[in-house]
C-alpha cells in the first residue's frame, strides 16, 4: 500500500475515533441504559485508540484494528432493546465453584465479555466480533484460540457466576459469519438466531476544519449475524398444565368480576382511574401453581413488578390533584405537618406540576399486568394504614385489586449479592422477585439500582420520580 493511501486510511481511522467518542458521550444515562462507569470505560478505550493513531507514523502496521470493534459495541448499546447495561469490555473471573458446589476449572485471566445487560428483561452477556468472517476460526490455531474454546470458556464462567449469571450468551458478528462456523455453533452449542429489530445503518456527520465540506462516515450492519446460546432456564418447570382455553376462561372470570364493581371516580381522581383502567386484569383466581404457565403463555413482556415506592407514587395525594393545594398552604403549617420532610415534599410537588407522574407512567403501564411480592404487599399496606389519608387508602385498595401478589421468590443471582446498607435485604427480595419472573421493576429507589449496577450485575428497571403519602 502506498504511503499516501496509508495516510488517508490513518486520517479516516482518526475521524472514526472522534465520531465514536461523540456517540459514547451521547449514550442514554444510567436510568434508561448505561451507567457512568461503563461510559468512562468506553471513552477510555476510544481515546486510547485515537492517541495511538495520532502517535503513529505512516506505516501499514499503524492502522487501527480496534476502532471497528468499539463502533460495533456502541452500535449495540444504542439499540432500544438494550437496557440495564452494567459492564462493558471487561474480563469476568468465574467463581471457583458452581452454584451446585462443584469445582470448575479456573480461568486465571477470566473471560472477556463486551456487554453485560438485560435484553427483553433477561440478563445476558454479549460478545461482539468485528472480524472478517474468513478470519473467525472454529478450532484453535497458532495465532487464535478459536471460537469453540472461547464459547466453552464463556459457558464455564456463566454457569459458575453468581450475581452476574446470564440466562444466555448473545454473539454479535457485525460483518457476518461463515456457514461452516454458523453450523458448528448450532450443532455443538444449540445456538439459535435471535430475532431483533436491529438498525442496519450507522453513520455520523463530521465537519472538515480545512473546508466547508461535511463528511458522512457510515457503515452498514446488513450482513450482521446475531446468535443466542441458552445458559440455563430462569424459571423452574411446573408440572401443572393449563390449557389455553382455561387461561381465557380465567381472564373472562376476572374481567367480569372487575366490571361488576362500582367504577365511579368518587375521591380517587380521574387520572388515577384512567391509569388503572389501562392495565390488564391480574387473574386473581389463578392458582400460584399455574402462574408460571400463564407467564409462558402471555410472555414476560406483559408483566411489570412494582416495588413499594412505585405503589406509593401511584396513590399519593401529590400525584392525584393535591399538589396545588399543598402549595397554597402556609409554609409554617406545612413544616409542622411534614416536619423534617418539608423540603422533600415540596420538591415532589414541583416535580409533579412540571411532569405529572400518571401521564408519565400511562404508556408504560398500558396493557400490562402488575405483580408484587408478598413483602411489598405487606409493607405497602402498613405504610398506607399509618400515613395515608382516606383518599389515599381508597386508591390503595383499588390498586391492589389490579395486582397479582406472588410469593417472595428472589432470583439466585440477586440473593448472591451481599446484604449491606445500600443493598438492603428487603429490596433484594422485591427487585429479585421481579428478576425471577423476568419482569422489569417499576421503582423510584435509584440508590438501590445504582448499588446493584456497581457490582456489575445488570438489572431491568423502569425508573420514576418519587412521591410521598400526604394524608390526603
Amino acid at each position: 500500500m502506498r504511503k499516501e493511501a496509508i495516510e488517508i486510511q490513518l486520517e479516516l481511522a482518526k475521524t472514526r475515533c472522534r465520531g465514536v467518542i461523540d456517540r459514547i458521550q451521547a449514550l442514554p444515562a444510567f436510568a434508561n441504559n448505561i451507567n457512568a462507569s461503563c461510559q468512562r470505560t468506553l471513552l477510555r478505550l476510544a481515546q486510547s485508540e485515537l492517541s495511538f493513531l495520532c502517535r503513529s507514523s505512516s506505516t501499514l502496521n499503524a492502522l487501527s484494528l480496534n476502532i471497528g470493534h468499539i463502533e460495533a459495541v456502541v452500535h449495540i448499546l444504542q439499540q432500544p432493546f438494550i437496557a440495564g447495561v452494567s459492564r462493558v469490555c471487561k474480563p469476568i473471573s468465574p467463581s471457583p465453584t458452581t452454584s451446585n458446589g462443584q469445582k470448575c476449572n479456573s480461568l486465571s485471566k477470566g473471560v472477556h465479555v463486551d456487554i453485560i445487560c438485560t435484553l427483553n428483561g433477561n440478563p445476558v452477556w454479549i460478545l461482539v466480533s468485528d472480524r472478517n468472517p474468513k478470519y473467525i476460526f472454529w478450532n484453535q490455531s497458532n495465532k487464535n484460540k478459536g471460537l469453540k474454546l472461547r464459547i466453552e470458556e464463556l459457558l464455564v464462567a456463566a454457569r459458575s457466576s453468581a450475581a452476574l449469571k446470564p440466562s444466555s450468551i448473545v454473539l454479535f458478528f457485525s460483518i457476518g459469519l461463515s456457514s461452516l462456523v454458523y453450523e458448528k455453533l448450532k450443532e455443538e452449542f444449540g445456538a439459535a438466531e435471535l430475532e431483533l429489530e436491529l438498525s442496519f445503518l450507522d453513520f455520523d456527520f463530521t465537519e472538515d476544519s480545512e473546508s466547508d465540506w461535511i463528511n458522512v462516515l457510515g457503515r452498514t450492519y446488513r450482513e450482521a449475524c446475531i446468535l443466542e446460546i441458552k445458559v440455563f432456564e430462569i424459571r423452574h418447570a411446573v408440572e401443572a398444565e393449563l390449557s389455553e382455553c382455561d387461561v381465557k376462561r380465567s381472564c373472562l372470570v376476572a374481567a367480569e368480576a372487575e366490571l361488576s364493581e362500582d367504577h365511579t371516580e368518587r375521591n380517587m381522581g380521574f387520572s388515577f382511574c384512567s391509569l388503572i383502567s389501562r392495565m390488564e386484569f391480574c387473574l386473581l383466581d389463578v392458582k400460584d401453581a399455574e402462574w408460571t404457565k400463564l407467564c409462558n403463555l402471555f410472555g414476560s413482556d406483559d408483566f411489570i413488578n412494582f416495588d413499594t415506592t412505585a405503589l406509593i407514587a401511584l396513590v399519593s395525594g401529590i400525584s392525584n390533584g393535591a399538589a396545588e393545594k399543598i402549595l397554597a398552604t402556609p409554609e409554617g403549617e406545612l413544616r409542622q405537618r411534614f416536619k423534617g420532610n418539608y423540603e422533600f415534599v415540596i420538591g415532589q410537588v414541583m416535580s409533579e406540576i412540571q411532569n405529572p407522574i400518571h401521564v408519565e407512567l400511562s404508556c408504560i403501564l398500558s396493557g400490562k399486568r402488575g405483580i408484587i411480592c408478598e413483602s411489598v404487599f405487606l409493607e405497602f399496606k402498613d405504610l398506607v394504614a399509618m400515613c395515608g389519608g382516606p383518599n389515599e387508602k381508597l386508591r390503595a385498595d383499588h390498586l391492589l385489586r389490579k395486582l397479582k401478589v406472588v410469593p417472595d421468590y428472589p432470583s439466585d443471582r440477586m440473593m448472591s449479592l451481599p446484604t449491606t446498607r445500600k443493598l438492603a435485604f428487603k429490596n433484594k427480595v422485591a427487585f429479585g422477585t421481579g428478576d425471577y419472573w423476568q419482569a422489569p421493576t417499576l421503582t423510584a429507589n435509584m440508590a438501590f439500582a445504582r448499588a446493584v449496577s456497581q457490582t456489575g450485575m445488570s438489572l431491568f428497571i423502569i425508573p420514576h420520580k418519587p412521591r410521598a403519602l400526604t394524608g390526603d
